[in-house]
């Protein structure tokens, strides 16, 4: 089934398209907080928050990518139960993931004018460096999984991500976003 028929089955408050989306997405969003979480019941709490979110937020919205707007609620769930179960403490992946581009991003990165920015930025990158971007900013997958994945060694990851958090400074700076 299409995701504009899934959205739509939502826009007319039908039951069934959440069964729909969580028949469609259910799979690689539990990767998605698996990989956040690294607990199996956790990452079943946090699907199960993005399809009742989902539920309560189509309509009004009417996402043009389906997945990409629920693998956004997903890593927000996540997060907050990351949050909630660890209090003052952060693990070791969401550190070394937030030191990773603190070098790169302003303290305060919530405003549109860096989101677009950052939109930009990965828009003209090209495919395989966006790929990597992503897989490692992203959905999380460290840098093993992504040389895994795109079949490159684990060294060429680590350069490409290295230099791609100095593009994105640069990027960020020519935006007028300061670092």
């Amino acid at each position: 089934m299409e995701d504009r028929e899934i959205v739509a089955r939502l826009f007319a408050r039908e039951p069934e398209g959440v069964r729909l989306l969580a028949e469609t997405y259910g799979c690689p969003l539990m990767a998605l907080a698996r990989r956040i979480l690294r607990d199996e019941r956790d990452a079943e709490e946090a699907v199960s928050d993005t399809w009742l979110t989902a539920w309560n937020t189509i309509p009004p919205q009417n996402p043009a990518h389906l997945y990409a707007y629920l693998a956004k609620i997903c890593r927000f769930s996540s997060f907050a139960i990351l949050d909630k179960a660890h209090a003052q403490k952060r693990t070791a992946t969401v550190v070394s993931l937030s030191s990773e581009l603190e070098s790169c991003l302003p303290a305060a990165w919530e405003s549109h004018d860096l989101r677009e920015a950052l939109n930009g930025f990965l828009s003209g990158l090209p495919a395989e460096k966006r790929r990597i971007f992503l897989r490692r900013y992203w959905f999380g997958d460290s840098v093993q999984e992504i040389a895994r994945r795109y079949a490159v060694s684990e060294s060429k990851v680590k350069v490409t991500l290295f230099r791609l958090r100095g593009q994105l400074k640069t990027h960020l700076e020519k935006e007028g976003i300061t670092v």
